[in-house]
């Protein structure tokens, strides 16, 4: 059976910046019932190339098809409300030029999506203004949707819909996201911007890593002739990217210790206040909260945000907070922290706190300060971390940049090296407690790999609010889910775990979800049984072949770090690099199968919960 016809396409395409290619030679095409996602690095050119597909940008050689009278609607990462006075305005222009006297059209979308028509775009707040964008895609019933990070600033409620949405959508769609179950679920195909070119897989992005893997296999393996600079650019490109996204077992196993102590501290409830008392004193207790309560006037009336709510968080939990856009997860955090009083109840902070604040604003940067002056604001070379001096250009390689941009100034990085500056800044101030008020928002995939590894690291207490469900998912020890009602209950372990122990399984906190409710269903927990022989006796070994992998990994990496091995014996250092490499996938390989393996034990003896 042959392919459906494209709908769109670019064939040969080339897009220069500043006298330097971003991109050239490009071919890709988008059909009806396509669902693809386009994965790169920051700065890789994703957007521009979008911008391309939706004929916003004129490139500078190649060709742009659209299929005559086909509809293409493109979702920006940023809407421009120039010129309308209102939502409706907006949204009516993603109408055809014929149609838009059709003026129920928009009432309908905006009534789904909750947005008022007769605002002020320029007034709304972040959810608001990509829900406004999204009814303007949506409105025109396109052909192909172009969405560039389509789930940034949404509430967990509204990415669900928006899901239910496009799995139904029969054209052509086209992804940019950082949200990693998002393009799980939707992506049925992989096209890759890397280095100037795509590559294109009819993998769906849950097979991303492993395909880019071979793919660098695949590049080491003809990469012998190339000489020693060109290697090691490869092997800080290779690493610096893929090895970050290679799970920390050790962290893994860690984590899900961590959710079986949480899972018992909320079973016990106030019976082990008691008995823990003493331990408070010296510092275990981080915040007690006691029947506390909230409660607002506004416009609309007196509104609850949550009562009667107690939690005890101890040193190292690391605690996730959700619930939809207005539920009231901020006045929360605020609560827990001692910047807002309640209204009713108590909290108790733990001794000798030490606070960093990663709120949604995004602490600004100077410009024409370098990265230096921004790690070393007071002179030096040095940057304390974890109480250990590190030198700031070893700490910045850390943060997926090259010591050689260490006199940049902020004005020539990058958004997402701006974010991850930040995120060196933030990390290098001594703390025990760390806030992270929607860190991911605006992040791209680099960098949300770096901040979860960073936070995977971290020692002291986390409070997170984040719609990211994987991010919540690799990292929290408890979830605490605001339903948008007044009730705020805490769960053991992620989102996913929250999904399995929530009492009314048909839908997530869903107070302010757009209609028609469409949330996917959890999946009912499997009856309780074990592992195959063959499974389990793989589980078994697993731990020792990952830790034998490991010290091999070592001794390759301390032979290659002879500075002089590829002037002494090319072949030699070609040959231990090559090893590196394949050893490097096998143990990917094999962590992420005990991964599959412990969860796929747990599920079977009955769920974490």
């Amino acid at each position: 059976m042959a392919p459906p016809a494209p709908i769109t396409a670019l064939q040969g395409v080339s897009v220069t910046f500043g006298g330097r290619p971003l991109f050239e030679g490009i071919d890709l095409s988008i059909a009806r019932g396509d669902r693809a996602c386009l994965v790169g690095r920051n700065g890789s050119g994703k957007s521009t190339l979008m911008k391309v597909l939706a004929g916003l940008i004129q490139p500078d050689g190649g060709t742009v098809f659209v299929q005559p009278g086909a509809r293409l609607a493109y979702l920006p990462q940023e809407p421009d409300f120039t010129g309308c006075a209102t939502v409706h305005d907006y949204v009516v222009q993603g109408l055809p030029a014929d149609e838009q006297d059709e003026a129920h059209r928009v009432d309908a979308v905006l009534d789904r999506l909750q947005v008022d028509g007769g605002l002020d775009p320029r007034t709304l707040s972040g959810g608001e203004s990509r829900r406004t964008a999204l009814a303007r895609t949506l409105v025109g019933n396109p052909d192909v949707m172009l969405l560039d990070e389509p789930t940034n600033h949404l509430d967990l409620p509204t990415i669900e819909w928006l899901e239910e949405e496009l799995l139904a959508f029969r054209g052509g769609l086209l992804l940019i996201s950082h949200d990693r179950a998002f393009l799980n679920r939707l992506a049925k195909r992989t096209l890759w911007l890397d280095r100037g070119t795509v590559r294109a897989t009819d993998r769906g992005f849950a097979e991303f890593e492993t395909w880019q893997a071979e793919v660098f296999e695949s590049e080491e393996a003809a990469a012998h002739k190339l000489d020693r600079k060109i290697e090691s650019e490869m092997k800080w490109l290779r690493e610096g990217i893929s090895a970050r996204r290679t799970r920390n077992m050790g962290r893994v196993r860690n984590l899900l210790d961590l959710r079986a102590g949480r899972a018992e501290q909320i079973k016990g409830g106030q019976q082990a206040k008691l008995a823990i008392a003493e331990a408070d004193r010296g510092g275990r207790l981080v915040i007690e909260a006691t029947g506390i309560g909230k409660s607002f006037d506004g416009p609309d009336g007196h509104k609850t945000i949550v009562r009667n709510f107690s939690t005890r968080i101890l040193r190292g939990d690391r605690v996730g907070l959700i619930g939809p856009n207005g539920a009231g997860k901020s006045t929360l955090l605020k609560m827990l922290t001692g910047q807002l009083a309640p209204d009713e109840g108590t909290v108790k902070l733990g001794t000798n706190l030490d606070t960093a604040y990663f709120d949604q604003r995004r602490e600004g940067l100077e410009p024409e300060d370098t990265i230096r002056k921004v790690l070393c604001p007071f002179g030096g070379d040095a940057v304390m971390v974890n109480g250990q001096s590190r030198h700031v250009a070893g700490y910045i390689k850390d943060f997926l940049f090259d010591t050689r941009q260490l006199d940049s100034p902020v004005k020539a990085l990058s958004g997402g090296e701006r974010n991850r500056l930040l995120l060196a800044r933030l990390f290098a101030k001594p703390s025990n407690l760390m806030i992270l008020d929607e860190p991911t928002n605006d992040l791209d995939m680099d960098t949300l790999d770096l901040l979860e590894d960073v936070l995977g690291d971290y020692q002291g207490t986390l409070l997170l609010v984040s719609h990211d469900r994987d991010f919540l998912d690799r990292l929290v020890t408890a979830t605490i889910a605001l339903e948008g009602d007044g009730t705020a209950t805490e769960y053991a372990g992620g989102y996913s775990d929250y999904l399995l122990q929530r009492p009314d399984k048909t839908a997530p906190a869903a107070a302010a979800k757009p209609k028609p409710v469409a949330a996917p269903t959890a999946a009912a927990p499997k009856p309780r049984g074990k592992l195959s022989y063959k499974d389990q006796r793989e589980l078994d070994e697993l731990p020792a072949r990952m830790d034998s992998l490991g010290t091999e990994i070592a001794k390759l990496e301390t032979a290659l770090a002879d500075p002089d091995l590829f002037s002494r014996d090319a072949a030699k250092f070609q040959k231990t690099s090559e090893q590196l490499h394949t050893k490097q996938a096998a143990l990917a390989a094999a962590e992420e199968r005990w991964l599959e393996l412990e969860s796929l034990r747990e599920e079977l003896e009955g769920g974490r919960g």
